[in-house]
């Protein structure tokens, strides 16, 4: 037996079966598991043109000498040479003879991989790498068989979100069950496509009856169509689903009759329902003072459920009983006028009314608990941010004590547990930001995880505004271009190899591309996220789109059950 067939019996090599292998890129020269692998590229057809080829954030296989075949994601690329007087002596751009010699010989293309996963020796699932390939293994581009190998096939448990860098035709699959597990994150500055690739999940969402979905739709993207910047129309959620599966409520009617939108009822949130908690989390953004604060929870206490009333009131004898708490010596006048002065923007949210007939919260909780859906617009109140955030805070405190409830009866076998609910919420470093998030209603759901099958989607384009304990429990986070440096590290923060990942993220396209990792997915992936658009309106309904023009018995009957 020669040296070489005895060797082949030892580390059989895979270049005689082309169907195991992608294309081949280059060979592993040198690296560690914390730094990642160095690899050597070949020359290409064309003499260093393999380089031009390869692009950061790329998905790439290893096969080890030993069977195991390592799964990476090209961090960086470089360009070397075996001769150092190459650079301050190069070949003239007119000597195109001399320039080729030098690349097929002196000059080399590099890239550095993470290796992030490992499938061992008869092995069918992919494991977390603790170890690297040998010297000289062969670096190769990921053929379809190993995405599907990763990331799993489209089925009810997989959903298609988009392709790996220049491979179109291979579809990445999100693992929806463990993305409604824990709470997840879509961050990207303004302008990177945020609310289309949370359409597209949520679209995901909904079709596989996973989970329920509350959504703050504060810009009115979700509900029943949006057009982009170049004034194409794309379907709402309203469009793709009837009204057994997505429910629209508006906070604005006559904006969303003049937008041509349809509505399944409009929201009234009365006066005497709202308590200081509701209110409190607005502190920064009504500026209010610690004192004040407490003074509504003394107001509330002394005046009862009519307190935010009398407070906004012009009546003589509400203003006489203020005035007596001040000259009891109960309130500071200076402390009374300033909230009164600061509420009066409550004066103007159209949706507070004195008298509202149906109990809103638990119309809602059932809807959401037999599997609806609801997006919540709002309609000219979406620029409102004080406005936005009280409905965000006053709807869900108060749906997340239903589930609370339900969940523990559920525990005590007198009921059934809840549906799974997700909440999205935008501009969520507003309500999660550092010195409040440890006393809001969200942060308390972030670090729930799913305790109580309730958990968030947060969409942001300041992630460095979210407190770092919450961000350390958002399980999957899908990351559009950041530019800010503070927002980059705090997208990273807590996920391992993150120092790896960076100049990948940096590298993104400023549209249609994202940075995906964490519980969803079993490794970390740069993709082209898919169209929003025909093909993916054909898969959510299946070749048919529930307009909602041409189904009125059912969008009559939908406002009979939520609002009658």
């Amino acid at each position: 037996m020669t040296i070489e067939s005895e060797l082949e019996s030892i580390f059989p090599s895979n270049k005689d079966d082309p169907s195991n292998l992608g294309l081949r890129l280059g060979i592993i020269v040198g690296g560690s598991l914390s730094k990642g692998l160095t690899v050597k590229l070949d020359a290409g057809e064309l003499p260093g043109s393999m380089i031009e080829q390869l692009a950061v954030g790329r998905y790439v296989v290893v096969q080890g000498l030993t069977e195991r075949r390592f799964f990476c994601i090209v961090t960086d690329v470089s360009l070397e040479h075996t001769n150092p007087s190459i650079e301050s002596n190069p070949p003239e751009t007119t000597d195109i003879y001399t320039a080729e010699i030098y690349r097929s010989t002196l000059v080399y293309g590099r890239a550095n991989v993470a290796p992030m996963l490992v499938l061992e020796r008869d092995s069918e699932e992919p494991r977390p790498v603790k170890t690297i390939p040998a010297h000289f293994s062969v670096v190769s581009q990921a053929n379809e068989e190993d995405v599907a190998r990763v990331f799993g096939k489209a089925d009810d448990d997989h959903f298609y979100i988009g392709n790996p860098i220049e491979m179109d035709q291979v579809p990445i699959n999100v693992n929806l069950d463990r993305f409604i597990e824990r709470s997840s994150g879509v961050f990207g500055k303004s302008g990177t496509g945020k609310s289309f690739i949370t359409r597209t999940l949520l679209s995901g969402i909904v079709k596989s009856g996973k989970a329920s979905c509350l959504i703050f739709d504060m810009h009115n993207d979700y509900g029943w169509a949006i057009k982009n910047e170049h004034g194409r129309e794309y379907k709402g959620l309203q469009q793709l689903f009837d009204a057994n599966r997505v429910n629209v409520i508006t906070l604005d009617p006559e904006t969303s009759q003049t937008r041509g939108n349809r509505h399944d009822g409009a929201l009234h949130i009365p006066y005497d329902a709202i308590e200081p908690e509701d209110i409190a989390m607005l502190a920064g953004v009504l500026t209010l003072s610690e004192v004040q604060v407490n003074a509504l929870y003394f107001l509330r206490r002394r005046l009862g459920r009519k307190w935010l009333r009398k407070l906004l009131s012009d009546d003589e004898h509400d203003q006489t009983e203020l005035d007596e708490f001040i000259q009891q010596g109960d309130l500071i006048k200076g402390t009374l006028g300033a909230i009164q002065r600061k509420f009066e923007i409550f004066r103007h949210m159209g949706f507070l009314q004195t008298n509202v007939r149906e109990d809103l919260v638990e119309t809602l909780f059932q809807k959401l608990n037999s599997g609806i859906s609801i997006v919540l617009e709002f309609g000219i109140y979406g620029d409102n941010l004080p406005a936005y955030m009280f409905v965000a805070n006053y709807l869900t405190r108060r749906i997340h004590h239903r589930y609370v409830a339900t969940k523990n009866k559920a525990f005590g076998h007198q009921g059934d547990e809840p549906n799974p609910l997700m909440i999205v919420i935008e501009e969520a470093h507003k309500f999660l930001d550092p010195e409040i998030s440890q006393h809001t209603i969200f942060g308390t759901i972030a670090r729930e995880l799913r305790k109580y099958n309730v958990t968030l989607l947060v969409v942001d384009q300041r992630p460095s505004g979210i407190d770092d304990e919450v961000m350390s429990q958002i399980g999957t986070r899908v990351t559009c271009l950041l530019d800010n440096e503070s927002d980059i590290r705090a997208v990273f923060s807590g996920v391992s190899g993150a120092s790896a990942l960076r100049e990948v993220l940096a590298r993104l396209d400023t549209q249609q591309q994202a940075l995906i990792m964490g519980h969803a997915v079993p490794m970390p992936v740069v993709i082209r996220t898919r169209d929003y658009g025909p093909e993916l309106y054909a898969e959510i309904t299946g070749g048919e789109s529930h307009d909602i023009q041409s189904d009125g018995e059912k969008v009559a009957q939908a406002k009979a059950d939520l609002f009658g």
